[in-house]
C-alpha cells in the first residue's frame, strides 16, 4: 500500500512564491546593470569625453615619406619545361640496345636505341636488287620506243615499273634508319619506359607506348598568373623600351635570384580565376629549375614618382574610408583621411594631405581620439593590440602619377 505524507504538498505550496519573489528582484537587479553600462558606454559626450581626451594615449609613430615607390606584384609561378617530347618507335622491331642513362641530358641528333635492323635491311636488298632490274628494264624500252620496236604502252609500264621500285627502294632505306632511334631535341630523359629486349611496336599501331620521355629545362619557362587589374600596367610596362622583367627567388634552394625578360601574355584572361597568364623564359644553365617546381616571383609593373608614403600599420578603416592619425607638434592626434595607392606589405603609397616628415602613428590606435592627447615613446601599444578598423586592401582604386 503506497502512503504519502498530507504535509509535502502544503510545505511546496508555501514555499513557491518565496522563491518567485527572489527570481524577479534578482533579474530586475541584474536588467538594471546592463542597461546602466549600456548607457554609460554609448553616451561619449560631456565632461567625462573630455576628461578622456585630456588622458595621453601611449602610442608609436612613423614618419611621412615622399619618394619613388616601385609597383609590384608578388605571386607564385611554376616551372614549365620548353617542350617535352615522347620518344616512340616508327617501326617494328626487337629493341636491341640503348645508349644513355636515365636521367642524362641528351643532344638532338644523339642515338638513344638501336632496334634490330637485319629485317629491313633484307628488305632494302630486295628492293635494291628490283630496283636495278627495273631501271635497266626502263632505260632499254626508252631505246626500243625510238626505233618503233615496241609499243607506246609497253614502253610506259617499264617506265612506271621503273618508278615504283624506285620508291619501293627509299622507303626501305628509311626503315632501316628508323631501327636508329635518336633524340628530336636537345633535353634531360626521364625513367627507361621499354626494357632493351622487347618487342617496340610502331607509333601508328594500336597499343604503342613511348620508349622514354625528353625534357627540354634549357631554356625554361615559368608560368604565373597576375589579376585582371592589373592589365592596364602589365600593357603600359610591356611597351616601355625595358619591358616588363620577372624575378624569381631561389633562396629557399641556395641559388640566386634570376631574372629574365616576360616574353609572352596570353591573348585572354581566363574566366575562373580572373587572372591572365604571363611566362618568362631564362636560360637555366646549372638545371637549378625542374619542371612543376613552384617558385617565388616578384613583377614591377610601374613606379609612383614622387609619392607620399607612409607605413602600412599607419592605415585604419574608418565608415567613411581609410584614415591616418598624425601627431601635431602639441602632441594631439589629428584624424586625416587618404585614397591607397598602392601597398607592398610594409610601405603604403597614399594621397593624402600629408607633408614629409609628418608623425603617424602606427601602432595603440585603438585608445586614441580624434584631438585627443598622446604619448611618445616605447609604452605604446603592444603587437598584440589591434587598430581601428583592419588594414586596407593591396591596392587603391587609383593610378596614382606613376613613371
Amino acid at each position: 500500500m503506497n502512503y504519502q505524507s498530507p504535509r509535502a504538498p502544503a510545505a511546496s505550496t508555501a514555499e513557491a512564491p518565496h522563491r518567485s519573489w527572489r527570481s524577479l528582484v534578482i533579474g530586475g537587479g541584474a536588467l538594471a546593470l546592463l542597461l546602466g553600462g549600456y548607457w554609460y558606454f554609448s553616451h561619449d559626450s560631456g565632461p567625462r569625453t573630455a576628461a578622456r581626451r585630456d588622458v595621453a594615449a601611449p602610442v608609436r609613430v612613423g614618419r611621412v615619406e615622399r619618394r619613388d615607390m616601385a609597383v609590384v606584384e608578388h605571386t607564385i609561378g611554376t616551372v614549365v619545361a620548353n617542350s617535352n617530347v615522347q620518344v616512340t618507335a616508327r617501326v617494328q622491331g626487337q629493341m636491341m640496345a640503348a645508349y644513355f642513362k636515365e636521367g642524362q641530358m641528351v643532344k638532338k641528333g644523339q642515338l638513344l636505341f638501336q632496334l634490330d635492323p637485319r629485317p629491313y635491311q633484307a628488305a632494302l636488298d630486295s628492293a635494291l636488287a628490283m630496283l636495278a632490274t627495273t631501271e635497266a628494264k626502263a632505260k632499254r624500252y626508252k631505246t626500243l620506243i625510238g626505233s618503233n620496236a615496241i609499243s607506246q604502252v609497253e614502253n610506259d609500264d617499264a617506265q612506271a615499273a621503273y618508278l615504283t621500285a624506285k620508291a619501293n627502294a627509299d622507303t626501305a632505306r628509311l626503315n632501316l634508319e628508323y631501327t636508329r632511334i635518336t633524340s628530336p631535341v636537345n633535353g634531360k630523359t626521364g625513367a627507361l619506359l621499354v626494357q632493351p629486349g622487347n618487342m617496340v611496336t610502331a607509333s601508328a599501331s594500336v597499343g604503342a607506348s613511348a620508349l622514354v620521355n625528353i625534357t627540354e629545362i634549357q631554356p625554361i619557362k615559368i608560368s604565373f598568373a597576375l589579376p585582371q587589374a592589373d592589365l592596364p600596367r602589365i600593357q603600359a610596362r610591356a611597351h616601355t623600351p625595358g619591358g616588363l622583367v620577372a624575378k624569381v627567388n631561389l633562396h629557399d634552394v641556395g641559388g640566386q635570384d634570376l631574372t629574365a625578360p616576360v616574353d609572352f601574355i596570353n591573348n585572354a584572361v581566363a574566366g575562373t580565376s580572373g587572372t591572365i597568364e604571363l611566362r618568362a623564359s631564362f636560360a637555366n644553365a646549372d638545371a637549378a629549375l625542374v619542371p612543376g617546381q613552384l617558385v617565388d616571383v616578384v613583377v614591377e609593373l610601374a613606379s609612383l614618382s614622387g609619392a607620399t608614403v607612409v607605413p602600412r600599420d599607419a592605415l585604419n578603416n574608418g565608415p567613411d574610408g581609410q584614415f591616418v592619425y598624425v601627431v601635431t607638434p602639441d602632441l594631439t592626434a589629428q584624424q586625416k583621411p587618404v585614397k591607397m595607392l598602392f601597398d607592398d606589405g610594409t610601405f603604403a603609397a597614399v594621397s593624402a594631405d600629408l607633408h614629409e616628415g609628418d608623425r603617424v602613428i602606427t601602432n595603440g590606435q585603438l585608445r586614441v581620439l580624434p584631438g585627443g592627447k598622446v604619448s611618445l615613446g616605447r609604452g605604446g601599444a603592444g603587437a598584440g593590440e589591434g587598430r581601428r578598423g583592419g588594414r586596407g586592401g593591396r591596392r587603391g582604386g587609383g593610378q596614382g602619377n606613376e613613371g
